[in-house]
């Protein structure tokens, strides 16, 4: 299952085992952010639509912007309709639709990689799409790539990503757009986003979308990154959750349990920030499981075409169907950012792929695997929230710092039969409440999430 691409070939759910331009924003100008000594800065851009006045910059057939403490955008009229086939069922449907279209975002960083993510409220009989068009340093723009179909349940449509989907220059794996030959120097300059809001016709139901934007990286190949200093000693409270207790469960959902690492690390911080399915919610698992909560983070999290639980994105808009929760998926440079998030009580779901030698007590190797960074012990190590543990106590652990650095960092690694692999380069989840301390807002700020 791993997919063909640079850095998306980590397997984010495997088994922990062997048309024309709009206004343009800059992020130079946006940002308020207090400066960082972090490398982020030129790797890593940033950039999310969510405010009143973002909305409102924006080109939108159909939609319309409410206000309050947390906009977003609706379906005030329909645009049109149009007939859908889901893939995935065989199913076709009639939908009203309106659309919104973002400025042209010039990023701070040529890039290599893109990656949307949203937050959006999507009642039954709704769904969102979202698509990217991005801008090449040679002057020409990719074809509207879709990033995604997504609907919080899975009773409407099936939610997707899309697969090849390529103008020869680019192509989509997944979650994640990539310039196909990164050492030509060709690079995505700029983007913009389309969403796609879809009603069952004659109603006046809507999608409540309330957060839109991507990571633009250029993160360099690499087999070893520069090692961090330790700066910090604290432990975060995070509920712990193992997948491996629910080996079998659900198979329809990526094999069941084993390859449940993202929506089991995705409920932890959930839960961590006092968010939780209700008992109506959890109707539908079997009342004899442990930790059904799990399971339906499993289910609601899961992605059709990439079959499986580990669709980055998707992970991010499932936290964010949880009341006043945010979330993005960004890259870090150095443990020193996650310690800078963790000093403001944030932890960090992290994706990373190694061999079993290559991580001191982990006890298994992975194509990819995501956990939780809860804390740093005093000698600097990580304590993480490990899901591929066997039991719920044995969550946590303490990795090497060097040794974990190393693994989530870098975007090129070898296999167990030394054939070269890539790595996620830094791919993280980071998922705070809509109404952060100030601290908290000051350290998002910092990243341009906020």
């Amino acid at each position: 299952m791993n997919r063909p691409t640079s850095r998306r070939t980590v397997l984010t759910a495997a088994l922990a085992v062997a048309a024309t331009a709009g206004p343009v924003s800059s992020a130079a100008a946006r940002s308020t952010a207090p400066s960082r000594t972090s490398p982020a800065a030129s790797t890593v851009d940033n950039h999310f639509w969510h405010t009143f006045v973002d909305w409102h910059g924006g080109l939108g057939a159909g939609t319309r912007v409410v206000s309050g403490l947390r906009p977003g955008l609706v379906i005030g009229h329909a645009e049109g309709s149009t007939d859908y086939t889901d893939p995935h069922t065989g199913t076709t449907a009639s939908w009203e639709y309106a659309t919104w279209t973002s400025p042209v975002h010039r990023s701070a960083v040529p890039a290599t990689e893109v990656i949307a993510s949203w937050n959006a409220e999507t009642p039954a009989g709704t769904w969102i799409q979202v698509e990217l068009q991005g801008h090449y340093s040679d002057g020409t723009r990719t074809p509207w790539y879709v990033m995604g179909r997504w609907a919080a349940g899975d009773g409407d449509i099936r939610r997707t990503s899309v697969d090849d989907q390529t103008d020869g220059k680019s192509s989509v794996w997944t979650d994640t757009l990539s310039v196909d030959d990164a050492t030509s120097g060709l690079r995505l300059t700029a983007y913009r986003l389309r969403l796609t809001l879809h009603r069952t016709p004659g109603t006046r139901l809507t999608p409540v979308v309330r957060r839109l934007g991507a990571m633009a990286s250029d993160v360099p190949d690499r087999f070893t990154v520069p090692a961090s200093t330790p700066g910090l000693v604290r432990e975060l409270a995070v509920p712990r959750y193992s997948q491996n207790v629910h080996a079998g469960e659900y198979p329809e959902y990526d094999n069941g349990g084993e390859a449940w690492c993202s929506p089991t690390s995705s409920q932890m911080i959930i839960e961590y920030w006092g968010r939780r399915p209700t008992a109506e919610d959890l109707a539908w698992v079997r009342p004899e499981l442990a930790d059904p909560q799990v399971c339906h983070a499993a289910r609601f999290t899961y992605d059709y075409q990439y079959e499986g639980c580990g669709n980055w994105p998707f992970n991010a808009a499932y936290a964010a169907t949880y009341t006043d929760m945010r979330a993005a998926v960004t890259r870090l440079t150095s443990l020193t950012d996650v310690e800078t998030l963790i000093r403001a009580g944030i932890p960090v779901i992290t994706s990373q792929s190694f061999l079993k030698e290559e991580l001191t007590g982990a006890g298994y190797g992975t194509s990819g695997h995501l956990m939780t960074v809860i804390g740093f012990t005093a000698d600097g190590d990580v304590i993480a929230n490990d899901p591929a543990s066997p039991s719920n106590e044995a969550v946590r652990r303490v990795y090497r710092r060097r040794e974990w650095e190393n693994i989530w960092l870098r975007t090129k690694r070898y296999d167990a039969n030394g054939k070269v692999r890539g790595g996620s380069g830094g791919v993280c989840y980071v998922y705070w409440p809509a109404r952060p301390t100030p601290a908290q807002r000051r350290v998002l700020r910092s990243f341009d999430l906020v």
